[in-house]
């Protein structure tokens, strides 16, 4: 039986209230769409598709949600699968045990790239024209990266059912185009903007029926890049296409992005322009209204390590180098959380002891960057 429900102002709240004891004020954000989110969110990216690895997660994720982290990040095609079947299985165990309620917790998924069942099969290529080519689905001249990836409104209806049933609810809180460049990248400009209409009208179908609560584009190198790139997006542009789409009343609220110690752009470059100002992709996301998440706060890992010792003294607060990599990514301005990879509790145990520590303050992130 699915968790009924979504995440709601008044819940998320109350889950921060809840946490007094144990977490800082400044830890939870309050999003423009009035939900309160831990500034720190557990991602599900990595790990191997195997029974073991699920169920590290599903520990971790129980363990999260029990110690101050209220936003969990998914996508269909994550281990092929798997993780949002991991997902899945700690949410119903965490509101089992009574530790969180379904309405607390904000849970976001993504949708775009092919997701294929448990494993990868034998011939990928096969495997795609014959679930959703042959059966009349999809047509060939929809996906891009040599089948890998689709936005068209029937196959995002099916992603969206294939994540309802994997994460065991009735609504998805935040889903999230995935990586939209890879089409913009294969497309012309026209053909591009055609196909995020589409896309965005079928995820404003999906609001309207009960099954996501709102919607936003998970990119990888589309804010990152400059106006002339072929990858890059302007944000200002998708906020018209969700206007034209559904006016004022449209449910683009979020957008992530990669920003880390070495992935800096997103706060350090000035690439896009809201009216007669240009500004870096986390200021124009505020001044459009949308919720900042980032990503690969950690590097996959990269930055767990003594790269990472020369910044001790700018965060003394903090005592290994992954924790001084969240707390940069945290403590940002614009930015409302900062997504990383916990598959097993011991990451958990470290990463959320900065629940009970502060953000640095701005002027220490605007200083490295002045160094």
């Amino acid at each position: 039986m699915n968790l009924r429900g979504q995440a709601t102002p008044e819940a998320t709240a109350a889950y921060a209230q809840r946490l007094h004891d144990r977490a800082v004020p400044e830890h939870f954000r309050r999003t423009p769409g009035g939900l309160t989110v831990s500034s720190i969110g557990l991602g599900t990216y990595l790990g191997q598709p195997d029974d073991t690895t699920d169920a590290a997660y599903q520990a971790a994720i129980e363990d999260a949600l029990a110690s101050g982290c209220n936003l969990i990040d998914t996508a269909v095609n994550y281990r092929f699968q798997r993780s949002e079947r991991a997902v899945g299985r700690a949410l119903k165990a965490a509101a089992k045990q009574g530790l969180v309620r379904r309405e607390e917790i904000v849970i976001a998924t993504k949708g775009g790239f092919v997701p294929f069942d448990g494993a990868m099969p034998a011939d990928p290529r096969k495997w795609v024209y014959h679930e959703y080519i042959e059966s009349g689905l999809v047509h060939p001249n929809e996906f891009a990266a040599s089948y890998q990836h689709c936005l068209a409104p029937d196959f995002l209806d099916k992603m969206i059912a294939y994540s309802l049933h994997n994460l065991g609810v009735s609504t998805i809180d935040i889903y999230y185009l995935h990586n939209p460049e890879t089409q913009r990248i294969s497309n012309t400009h026209e053909t591009f903007r055609r196909r995020m209409m589409d896309a965005f009208g079928a995820l404003e179908d999906a609001v309207s029926r009960g099954e996501i609560a709102s919607y936003g584009v998970a990119t990888w190198t589309a804010f990152r890049s400059a106006p002339d790139a072929p990858d890059y997006l302007s944000l200002t542009e998708l906020v018209g296409i969700a206007f034209a789409v559904a006016g004022e009343a449209n449910h683009f609220r979020y957008v992530q992005m990669p920003y880390n110690l070495i992935m800096t752009e997103a706060y350090a470059l000035v690439n896009q322009q809201v009216g007669d100002n240009f500004l870096s992709p986390i200021a124009a996301a505020a001044e459009l209204g949308l919720t900042v998440i980032t990503s690969a706060t950690v590097k996959q890992g990269a930055l767990a390590s003594p790269f990472m010792a020369d910044l001790a003294p700018y965060f003394p607060e903090v005592a290994t180098d992954a924790q001084r990599a969240i707390q940069f990514a945290r403590s940002t301005p614009g930015v409302t959380a900062a997504l990383v990879g916990m598959s097993q509790p011991v990451h958990v145990a470290e990463n959320l002891a900065l629940v009970q520590i502060r953000p640095s303050n701005p002027d220490v992130i605007d200083g490295l960057f002045a160094l």
